[in-house]
């Protein structure tokens, strides 16, 4: 027999994926989550917002009913407590991506029909959340990196009743970590998204760096891949293989990232708890790069990563920070 159990339901509508995902309003548990990918035609680099919107307007009602079935599955009966949705991908105003919209159409429709509250945050700081869920962070301030293929900032978080507060450190200058890894995909002819795909086509060089070595800008906190995009295409081009290529690409990444880490703990006052997220975060080898280069360079570091499935676009984070808001209230 189902047992009634109250949940706060997340919503996230990124450029990647459409996500949902139950929390129970009590303990924070994850109950049930769903999700799924919007369509890329092959040879894409992605979509246009509109396309995007409109994929998510068709998914939301087989996603919902997934997560139906799954709470069913678990012998939950919902009793909503919360709506929490994405509304932006940075928490300040003037960060704005139209696809968003599309779920916060969705989740203030629920809202408004359960009869329950309406909690804004934003895509970046869900990431963060889903993050520490897993590996839980100090209260003090600490240095996180989110790095998709919308965004790469360096920030100073700190996590409040709300989400957190947020101060930007450093960010890419010019092309986004997960637009760099896309891009190379399109060019070896990966499917897009192409990061799980080049991940298992580096793997051909084992655990190697590689000899080939894609250079690194850098900048204070702030980091340049268009350059480095550039070289690796040429490289192609020249007939260096495909599995040397990807491993240079991750390796590249995960150099930038170390360097700008390093800066931003020498240069503020955070602990020496670093949280990385998004969903070139997800990379085996682009974490185990970055641990080893830090743990070599910054004393005392701690760095923690979301587990893969959770490092990649999803609501667990959404959902928690409507969890954190319904415990402030």
């Amino acid at each position: 027999m189902a047992r009634e159990t109250p949940l706060v339901l997340g919503v996230d509508t990124s450029n990647y994926t459409t996500s949902v995902c139950a929390v129970d309003a009590q303990s924070g548990r994850m109950v049930a989550e769903a999700r799924r990918l919007l369509r890329v035609p092959s040879g894409e680099r992605g979509l246009r917002q509109s396309e995007a919107a409109f994929q998510h307007v068709q998914h939301f009602p087989s996603v919902m009913a997934e997560l139906a079935d799954a709470l069913g599955a678990g012998g939950v009966r919902p009793v909503w407590q919360r709506v929490s949705v994405s509304v932006r991908p940075r928490p300040w105003a003037s960060s704005y991506m139209p696809v968003f919209q599309s779920g916060l159409a969705v989740a203030a429709a629920l809202a408004q029909s359960l009869g329950v509250p309406l909690t804004r945050t934003s895509h970046q700081e869900g990431h963060l959340a889903a993050a520490e869920y897993f590996a839980p962070m100090p209260p003090a301030p600490f240095v996180a990196v989110h790095m998709s293929g919308g965004t790469c900032d360096v920030v100073l978080a700190r996590r409040t009743p709300f989400g957190y507060a947020i101060t930007r450190l450093g960010e890419s200058l010019d092309l986004h970590p997960g637009q760099f890894v896309d891009r190379i995909g399109v060019a070896l002819g990966l499917p897009f998204p192409a990061g799980p795909h080049l991940e298992e086509l580096a793997r051909q060089c084992g655990n190697s760096a590689g000899e080939w070595v894609l250079k690194s800008p850098v900048r204070g906190a702030s980091m340049s891949f268009s350059g480095p995009l550039t070289a690796a295409l040429r490289a192609l081009e020249a007939g260096r293989p495909p599995h040397e290529v990807a491993r240079a690409v991750e390796a590249c990444i995960a150099r930038a990232v170390a360097k700008a880490v390093e800066y931003a703990l020498s240069h503020t006052p955070a602990s020496r708890h670093v949280l990385i997220a998004g969903g070139v975060a997800s990379n085996q080898f682009i974490q185990s790069a970055i641990q080893t280069r830090l743990a070599r360079r910054v004393p005392g570091v701690s760095i923690a990563f979301a587990p893969p499935a959770f490092s990649r676009d999803n609501a667990l984070g959404v959902a928690m920070i409507g969890f954190w808001r319904h415990h402030a209230e």
